[in-house]
């Protein structure tokens, strides 16, 4: 069936009538600018929740998840903070597990979500977009494994961490990651842990198959190979956008839309920009770029089965950890490792070189001088990240393999993050961590800026923006209904209630295909000394 634009008739969004107004404006109730998983995430909530609603989504290049949504473009992690000890930093009280928790509570909203889009037969075939790969955190040294040791008590705390295993046993290790083992010296002090209940995701294809998903609905509308030239708010509060052909940026049409999302990835920034709100003189963005080694040989690939995380020297900032992961792509298993950062002007992979100074302004030129001033080793890291050469790469991946082979891997660039630099009155300048919702006060347009952790937790985030720019519907007893209904645990949290845990993950890894293990008792683990470290600033991960 043709698809056809819906135009409401009236500007109370929902209405759902199809017209062109004298203007020869197109109509839209809700416009998604940006064909990555937010927005698909995004469409596929609004759809269930408001059935009526017409929703367009507008992406310049010729196919949707070909930015940081691809496959190719991230590490596929299903962030849970299972592994990732930047999420669990040492402060002067010990370590501190919040925000893990918080991400790992976020990936069972996820869980959740793709679960029941898999029952109403949206996601079709879960391993062709989710897979279950075991977490695991690697370090070696007297002050990292005294680290992990602190870590993992630290965790027990949370039933969220359920099943966790520690050992400090060189056999026990190579059982687990054969390639982190073989080759190393037996005498270094090392230790790991691993999580059963790991995932790897493939967020392209998630995306491909939930805008497939809306597709089937006549009062949506995708339209690729379209650029956003310009925005314009109404008396009535509605947004006329200026839309261009890609191809020949000459020929444009306008949509008047009730509601934007830009969900652009690194774009997203000088897109708010361009709306003109307030709110978006509070931010600038700085462009990071990531580089993995892949390794594609079946003697390696079979060999390996695990993402392992490691931890970041002492005074580098965690993006620079590297991790050497199984993925599973479009079908196929492969190796990566890395992140190597790389420093480009884009703000996309396919984005332009004027980027980064296009988004620059006198509202927020200072607050970027004030965070490079601010985060000293951030530059030096990023400096010295450009500056490597193949033979320094291979180095650091010989840290994590010490038998890998130099000719048994390629570099590949993966996409382009954007970290968040927030205006702040007494620093000038912060850089924000994770990801952030901005908004008109209205609530008619808002943004996704930052990265990590990103496409993994893209379900709970557009949960939160929803909560922000839709406070009526969302306290409305239809919508807390039908949510309910797509996330079991909604309005519950799950840490400290361990029947509800488990209630989750044995659903979730029913329908999706994954591993489950019922909870388990914690390892006996020696007792860990800390030595006591400067505050660092953390870094947002790069690698999504």
């Amino acid at each position: 069936m043709k698809k056809k634009m819906a135009v409401p008739s009236s500007q109370a969004v929902g209405s759902n009538n199809t017209r062109t107004n004298t203007r020869h404006e197109q109509e839209t109730d809700v416009l998604l600018i940006g064909g990555g998983i937010m927005s698909a995430t995004l469409g596929t909530w609004l759809q269930e929740l408001e059935p009526d609603w017409s929703i367009t989504m507008v992406e310049q290049m010729s196919s949707v998840a070909e930015e940081s949504s691809n496959g190719w473009n991230n590490a596929g992690t299903g962030h849970a903070a299972l592994m990732e000890l930047n999420y669990t930093p040492q402060t002067a009280n010990g370590i501190n597990i919040d925000k893990a928790v918080d991400i790992n509570e976020s990936f069972q909203i996820s869980r959740q979500f793709w679960a029941h889009q898999v029952t109403r037969g949206i996601l079709k075939k879960p391993k062709s977009f989710i897979n279950s790969v075991p977490h695991m955190s690697f370090v070696w040294g007297e002050d990292n494994v005294n680290f992990l040791r602190a870590r993992y008590a630290a965790l027990q705390q949370s039933e969220l961490f359920r099943g966790i295993r520690y050992s400090e046993d060189h056999q026990q290790i190579k059982e687990w990651a054969p390639l982190v083992m073989e080759g190393r010296d037996p005498q270094q002090k090392v230790a790991a842990t691993r999580s059963e209940v790991g995932t790897d995701g493939n967020y392209g294809e998630i995306t491909r198959q939930l805008i497939a998903g809306l597709q089937t609905h006549d009062n949506f509308s995708l339209q690729l190979g379209t650029v956003v030239r310009r925005f314009k708010r109404n008396a009535d509060n509605s947004w006329s956008v200026t839309l261009a052909d890609a191809n020949n940026r000459h020929q444009k049409r306008v949509i008047r839309a009730k509601f934007i999302f830009i969900g652009a990835g690194g774009a997203a920034l000088t897109l708010l920009q361009e709306t003109g709100i307030p709110q978006a003189k509070e931010y600038a963005g700085f462009p990071v770029g990531g580089q993995f080694l892949v390794c594609e040989n079946p003697e390696v690939v079979n060999h390996h089965l695990a993402k392992v995380y490691g931890q970041a020297e002492v005074g580098a900032p965690p993006m620079s950890v590297p991790h050497i992961d199984t993925r599973i792509i479009d079908g196929k298993r492969v190796v990566l490792f890395g992140p190597f950062a790389t420093f480009s002007t884009r703000f996309l992979k396919n984005g332009s070189l004027w980027d980064l100074l296009a988004s620059t302004n006198t509202s927020n030129i200072m607050p970027m001088l004030n965070v490079g001033l601010d985060n000293f080793d951030l530059v030096k890291y990023l400096i010295s990240q450009v500056l490597q050469k193949d033979k320094d790469r291979h180095a650091a991946l010989c840290e994590y393999y010490p038998e890998a082979r130099k000719e048994d891997w390629r570099l590949w660039q993966a996409g382009q993050r954007v970290q968040i630099i927030k205006r702040d009155e007494k620093k000038g300048g912060v850089l924000r961590l994770g990801t952030e919702v901005v908004s008109d006060d209205e609530g008619t347009v808002a943004a996704l800026l930052g990265a990590s952790p990103g496409a993994s937790t893209a379900a709970p985030i557009m949960l939160q923006l929803m909560e922000k720019v839709f406070k009526e519907k969302i306290n409305s007893a239809d919508w807390q209904a039908k949510l309910k209904a797509i996330i079991p645990s909604y309005g519950t949290r799950l840490d400290g209630n361990a029947a509800e845990i488990e209630r989750a993950l044995a659903w979730t890894s029913e329908v999706l295909e994954l591993h489950y293990e019922p909870l388990t008792a914690a390892d006996d683990v020696p007792q860990a000394t800390l030595k006591p470290l400067p505050e660092g600033k953390p870094i947002a991960d790069i690698a999504l």
